[in-house]
């Protein structure tokens, strides 16, 4: 059976008594050499990177660990466990046994900042009959889970989306069938004697047809809005689309006794974006703020940009929403208005993560709202894609 290969290094080590004063001083220089080599080795990884003993006392910790957990210079022979509090009853009772297999979790960390964090915890021991330790390794899935939230929110919504355009399309087929026998009615009325009754019923007949083509044009405005359809990307100011739309809703925000606060730089640069469908955002959202106040509101229309992105806050007056509601905002079919149907906001995100942007709310009770969008900048979308 072959022995244990020994480096340079360990044969120098085991002679260490037989050094003089000039090779030992080498010998320093050269360990101290090494040590600063996997010291920068460790620091460029991603991955934070803790050695712990059996108690959880820290015997090293890279960048990224401390970076990730928050820790500080000089943390050697301080308690992971006081440092990260829970992470000891996440992994074992008691110390941690020195036999203790490979184990993985998935943890929560809510300091410095939150983040999702990947632990993989390896026993190792230093040498022969040498203490057990552990190498804990850190790496932070935040993006990856935010991620496969989004695709499993984003199919959720597409599948509630296709089942009601498929209810929706299903409507129109008796509405078909009762405006063709509407029509068949008004030509047999029309041939008969004039009369009151006959005048009455014509009268009665015509309302059923336009209540009828009024609901047609509903859902044919509900199926062009759920309906999943790529933006028609070209270059917009995002503030004349936004004017357009306020002139459009002018004559309800006049009678509603709204007053307009508006900040629309005529200078802000231009993004790649769906005409209709950023009306159809815009349209939605200050609707909305119309709705949520009453006569005396002040709605506010305000645009800014930074070095990438275009930024659109919409702001009202109104009772504001309560803390319980916030986190269903963005549900299908959620609302807390009579006769909503609950998609508005769900249709404004999916347009604005279409067009690589965001969406955010911000609400008090008793004091208003303000919903604020993120469009990338058109020169921000190229760097993106290069």
């Amino acid at each position: 059976m072959a022995g244990k290969k020994h480096s340079s290094l360990d044969k120098v080590l085991g002679r260490l008594d037989q050094l003089d004063h000039a090779n030992l001083q080498n010998l320093v220089q050269r360990l101290a050499r090494e040590r600063a080599m996997l010291e920068a080795v460790f620091n460029t990884l991603q991955e934070g990177v803790l050695v712990i003993d059996g108690a959880g006392q820290i015997d090293y910790a890279n960048e990224a660990a401390m970076r990730l957990i928050g820790l500080k210079d000089g943390v050697a022979g301080t308690s992971l466990w006081r440092l990260v509090p829970g992470l000891r009853a996440s992994l074992d009772d008691g110390d941690i046994p020195t036999d203790a297999p490979l184990l993985t979790r998935e943890l929560e960390l809510t300091y410095p900042q939150p983040r999702m964090v990947r632990l993989y915890r390896v026993p190792f021991h230093e040498g022969p009959g040498g203490a057990a330790r552990f190498a804990i390794i850190l790496t932070d899935i935040t993006s990856e889970k935010k991620s496969t939230a989004e695709l499993i929110e984003n199919e959720k919504i597409a599948s509630i989306l296709l089942l009601a355009a498929s209810v929706a399309h299903e409507l129109g087929n008796p509405l078909n069938s009762l405006t063709i026998h509407l029509q068949l009615i008004d030509r047999k009325l029309k041939k008969l004697k004039g009369s009151k009754e006959t005048d009455a019923l014509a009268d009665s007949i015509k309302i059923c047809r336009d209540e009828v083509t009024r609901l047609d044009g509903i859902i044919r405005n509900f199926l062009e809005a759920i309906r999943p359809r790529e933006p028609d990307l070209e270059e917009i100011n995002v503030v004349e689309v936004i004017e357009d739309v306020l002139r459009f809703q002018s004559r309800e925000i006049e009678d509603r006794g709204v007053t307009i606060d508006g900040e629309l730089p005529a200078s802000t640069p231009v993004i790649m974006a769906d005409r209709n469908q950023l009306k159809q955002v815009f349209f939605n959202l200050i609707k909305n703020a119309l709705e949520a106040m009453s006569s005396g509101g002040r709605l506010s229309v305000r645009v800014r940009t930074d070095d990438d992105s275009v930024y659109v806050a919409v702001a009202d007056t109104g009772g504001g929403i309560k803390v319980g509601d916030m986190t269903k905002l963005f549900s299908p079919y959620h609302t807390t208005k009579i006769g909503g149907h609950g998609l508005g906001l769900m249709i404004v995100q999916r347009i604005l993560r279409d067009h690589g942007g965001n969406v955010g709310i911000e609400s008090k009770e008793g004091i208003g709202t303000v919903v604020t969008l993120q469009f990338p900048q058109k020169h921000r979308r190229v760097r993106m894609l290069t």
